[in-house]
């Protein structure tokens, strides 16, 4: 299934719009899988299997796979939510730009050698290094736009022509950039009132919202500025606070309990 649809179906099918982002620190796994081989794969399996119930998406970051010579787990990984939780969809979260041939490659990287569903890129190289992507239809397109760090108005913010960048970002990606409809944009959670502009900006387009938990998000201004006509559009992306939740035998439990909760907490909001 194409990535828009098999989103759309897992925001509706689990009522959630929690995205759970992978990413494996060993240093904080608990103390029964440090002698374990193959631990950062059994790690995030049991945060997968636990949660895929309650969330809209995965997103494992690939440098914190390959940082630990783990793109085999990786892949491994992606292809145990595909055969276990079909109707989930994966963001592979390497935040990829360049042009050409290289482009192409990190294409396929994402898409073949990953299966990813969709991959974050990075669009300030302009069209054409995005270009390969944007011609896979099925696949999804996730932009940085305004992202959630603080230096990231060290640029985003500036004005031009009367705007900020990153409203001209969002303005051509929904535009010109959108017409296979597989765009979506990073809106960070630590920038609510500008998430709202952008929202205004590209209409029911997705917004992938980093940010909440461990970098102070919070979960009411964001649905109250981003969320779409339907009261969903947005892929609250939470990590550590659902990765290292527990930190003994019972992880993946407490992991759920922490999904659970910010999934409930996102829905009183949307009701609001």
């Amino acid at each position: 299934m194409h990535f828009m649809p098999s989103l759309q179906q897992a925001w509706a099918r689990n009522d959630s719009l929690v995205c759970v982002g992978l990413d494996p620190e060993p240093a904080k796994f608990p103390a029964h899988l440090r002698d374990d081989a193959d631990a950062v794969f059994t790690f995030c399996t049991a945060i997968v299997d636990a949660t895929a119930d309650l969330v809209c998406a995965f997103k494992p970051q690939i440098a914190h796979f390959a940082a630990l010579r783990a793109e085999d787990a990786l892949e491994r990984l992606i292809a145990h939510i595909h055969a276990r939780h079909s109707g989930v969809p994966v963001i592979l979260d390497a935040k990829r730009g360049d042009i050409g041939s290289t482009a192409q490659h990190y294409a396929s990287e994402a898409f073949e050698r990953y299966r990813a569903d969709a991959v974050t890129l990075n669009p300030y190289l302009g069209r054409d290094s995005i270009e390969p992507f944007l011609q896979r239809a099925d696949k999804g397109v996730i932009l940085l736009c305004r992202t959630s760090n603080p230096g990231g108005a060290d640029f985003q913010a500036l004005d031009c022509g009367g705007q900020p960048l990153y409203l001209r970002v969002a303005e051509t990606i929904a535009r010109d950039w959108n017409g296979h409809g597989n765009c979506a944009l990073v809106t960070g959670a630590t920038w609510p009132e500008e998430l709202g502009r952008v929202r205004a900006v590209v209409g029911d387009m997705p917004l992938l919202v980093p940010g909440i938990g461990a970098q102070g998000g919070d979960v009411a201004a964001v649905l109250r500025h981003g969320r779409d006509a339907a009261g969903r559009g947005l892929l609250i992306s939470s990590s550590r606070a659902i990765l290292y939740a527990g930190s003994d035998a019972d992880f993946a439990l407490a992991a759920r309990a922490a999904t659970i909760a910010l999934r409930d907490t996102i829905n009183r909001y949307r009701q609001r």
